[in-house]
């Protein structure tokens, strides 16, 4: 597991990649910085990544950056699980053929 990628959840919505940039870089050197959003609107989901150029400063951004308050909002900061694998729920319109729905012909 990567140590040095943080999950940072309870973001404000305003915030974006580059202002969590900045709330982190007083810990060490940031690779990446990414603010989660929605594909279709746009808007942050509230959650995001940070990744840090060396496991030591990750630590310590985890530890004091844990439940601080930005903005009103105490923020999560653990570090990053790998994406989980979803099943797959199929996707389309299930079944085929026609159906009749009630209609009678006569």
């Amino acid at each position: 597991m990567d140590k040095k990628k943080l999950y940072v959840g309870n973001l404000p919505w305003s915030l974006n990649d580059q202002s969590l940039k900045e709330m982190f870089v007083v810990y060490g050197e940031v690779t990446e910085a990414v603010v989660i959003s929605d594909r279709y609107t746009g808007r942050s989901k509230g959650f995001g990544f940070v990744t840090f150029a060396n496991e030591a400063d990750a630590e310590k951004a985890v530890a004091e950056m844990t439940n601080k308050e930005i903005e009103g909002r105490k923020i999560v900061v653990n570090v990053a699980r790998p994406r989980e694998e979803r099943p797959n729920r199929g996707g389309g319109f299930g079944g085929g053929g026609r159906r009749d729905f009630g209609r009678r012909s006569y």
